[in-house]
């Protein structure tokens, strides 16, 4: 059978509609957003904080997160050719920014939080935020040639190297003190091992892998992604748990005191060892896929994986009546959270359709398709450009702001540039 007749049940002219919509938000809405709005021209680095109006809050404070992740935004878009020179100042200013104000020359490593004229207010070693060191730094690097984000990004690899790497019993530490003690455990967060850190891990290592090449980064890349499929999925369903001990049993999962959530305060009461995140499931399908792409493998083992993440959030974690995809649920049940977050919604909308490209399973492009219509009808704010934080299941919005601590450029802006690419691959090989 022909690689085009695989696709026959897909509409060519939805996929060209698709196109014809997502192509221009991308340029003339979505990116000019954070372009017009997000660049702090008085002392560098980037504003974070809109209201449902894309009108400036009045907090201030930069987060590592969010810093990171808006010079992810701005160098990816300019790597793909989404972006013009604009894109380009913009992440050099910002690569400007976080290397003089959150980067610890004394200790190694990036600081958690800054106020906006990059004075530090939260040293903590977060490896969150440094995930996003390497994966921001490295995808700089590409798309740039410039020298500071290789350095910046293989100096932030190695101090994860160095101080978080449990050598004994695997994986990383990830809650630290600004002198890499480890913090107490609990919502602290210093006895636990996440999914979602080592999901971010295996995400950085592809692009800094990508960028050098490296036998070292290579063995390393290959190490997270054993550590992901024989340790942090669930051994029955193959799904995401969220949070470990030492030696990787589960735990109940909490949220911690530098929660990056919103309305969410820490200590709230663990979540049932029966449950999984949607978002996360298909977020690493297409993730893994891309590691395994970048390292050449031959993808066939892993398979298997991919499959049943993106399966389970096909079966438990779409809504066929409003669209869009709930938050979590149990393994082996309907959701338990049938809100829609920002960022859920995105990972499903690439997810799907690389799962679609990657299987030619029919059932993957219908939950492409609704998890586009349901981000274009009811995710974005049109008249701004940036989409909502969070919606009810009916679409309806509860948290109205644009962008804040957490909530950023990345996901939205990735979602867009990622499904765009790959409508455009699918519409070369359809009948």
């Amino acid at each position: 059978m022909s690689e085009k007749s695989d696709f026959v049940k897909v509409d060519v002219k939805k996929v060209q509609k698709m196109i014809a919509l997502l192509e221009p938000y991308l340029q003339q809405k979505l990116l000019p957003f954070w372009l017009n709005n997000s660049i702090d021209e008085k002392y560098g680095g980037y504003l974070s904080y809109f209201d449902k109006n894309g009108k400036p809050t009045g907090k201030t404070d930069k987060t590592l997160i969010c810093q990171l992740r808006m010079i992810y935004t701005f160098a990816s878009a300019y790597r793909a050719g989404c972006g013009d020179e604009r894109c380009l100042k913009a992440a050099r200013q910002g690569v400007d920014f976080v290397t003089r104000h959150f980067w610890d020359d004394r200790y190694g490593g990036w600081y958690w939080i800054t106020d906006r004229q990059g004075k530090v207010i939260d040293d903590s070693k977060i490896m969150y935020g440094h995930s996003f060191g390497v994966y921001s730094m490295a995808e700089y690097a590409l798309a740039t040639g410039e020298a500071v984000g290789g350095e910046y990004a293989e100096k932030t690899f190695s101090v994860i190297q160095c101080n978080a790497a449990d050598n004994a019993l695997g994986g990383y530490w990830e809650m630290f003190q600004r002198d890499w003690t480890l913090k107490p455990g609990g919502v602290y967060g210093g006895d636990r091992k996440t999914l979602d850190v080592h999901m971010h891990f295996m995400e950085a290592f592809t692009t800094l892998f990508e960028m050098s090449r490296s036998p070292a980064l290579e063995r390393k890349l290959r190490e997270i992604i054993r550590l992901l499929t024989e340790k942090m999925l669930h051994p029955e369903f193959g799904t995401g748990i969220a949070q470990f001990d030492e030696k990787f049993n589960p735990l109940p999962a909490i949220l911690f005191q530098s929660v990056w959530g919103s309305d969410r305060p820490a200590g709230e009461e663990a979540r049932p060892l029966n449950n999984t995140n949607y978002g996360h499931n298909i977020e690493m399908a297409w993730l893994l896929k891309l590691a395994l792409d970048t390292l050449k493998e031959n993808n066939s083992c892993y398979l298997p994986v991919i499959r049943k993440l993106a399966d389970q959030a096909y079966k438990y974690g779409v809504d066929w009546k409003y669209g869009g995809i709930y938050v979590e649920g149990p393994n082996d049940g309907p959701a338990t959270q049938v809100v829609k977050e920002f960022w859920q919604q995105a990972e499903a909308m690439t997810g799907f359709l690389d799962m679609f490209l990657l299987f030619k399973k029919e059932k993957y492009w219908r939950a492409f398709e609704n998890m586009f219509d349901f981000i274009w009808n009811r995710c974005i704010n049109h008249e701004v450009g940036e989409w909502y934080a969070l919606l009810a299941r009916d679409g309806a919005v509860k948290w109205d702001y644009l962008a804040h601590e957490w909530k950023i450029s990345y996901h939205t802006v990735r979602a867009t540039i990622q499904t765009l690419n790959r409508l455009k691959r699918l519409n070369e090989i359809l009948p």
